[in-house]
């Protein structure tokens, strides 16, 4: 099913990211106090990272090397965040089933912006240079500023494509990493 997408808020791996930077905030709460400049900041900036570059990204579309180098940013926070995670299990932090459901949750918001990057033309959108007009074979480049009258709706800024199915993973993938979170379930209906 097919939609456009207005926003970043629209996209299903920032929703994802989003909800996954707040569950972050809250199981990093109970994290000693000892840690509070070392892994409870770090985790808490890497998972929060993770929504903000995919937001970048979104608005870096009309520039294909830009969406994909940011969304590799996205990628290496989403990967950094399971680092943290895995510090803070190891430290004894984050009970085992947490732990593997975190890591897991994360690995679906990985493939999912990989997924982004390697069908990046698919999510950016391709403006004609602005201010370039046709004529004969050549093309004549109008110069000067003219914002009277100036149309800012830009009605195909806004891509119609089936998330769903550009991301759909290879393999099943969790849809949250705590049992008891409604926070993290899937916004997909399967049905």
């Amino acid at each position: 099913m097919s939609e456009q997408i207005k926003t970043h808020r629209d996209l299903i791996v920032y929703q994802k990211s989003f909800a996954a930077g707040k569950r972050i905030f809250e199981l990093s709460k109970a994290f000693p106090r000892e840690e509070i400049y070392s892994l409870t900041d770090q985790v808490r900036r890497s998972s929060r990272s993770v929504s903000a570059n995919i937001a970048e990204a979104w608005r870096k579309r009309r520039y294909e090397k830009h969406f994909c180098s940011t969304m590799n940013v996205a990628e290496a926070e989403a990967a950094e965040t399971q680092v943290w995670i895995e510090y803070a299990s190891a430290h004894g932090y984050l009970d085992a089933e947490t732990t593997k459901q975190a890591i897991e949750f994360y690995d679906e918001i990985l493939r999912m912006i990989v997924a982004m990057i390697h069908g990046s033309s698919k999510w950016c959108v391709d403006f004609k240079e602005k201010g370039v007009k046709e004529k004969g074979e050549g093309k004549v480049k109008e110069s000067g500023v003219k914002e009277s009258g100036e149309n800012y709706d830009i009605d195909n800024d806004y891509p119609v494509l089936d998330q769903h199915l550009l991301l759909a993973p290879t393999s099943p993938t969790p849809t949250s990493f705590t049992p008891n979170s409604p926070t993290l379930t899937s916004e997909r209906s399967d049905a």
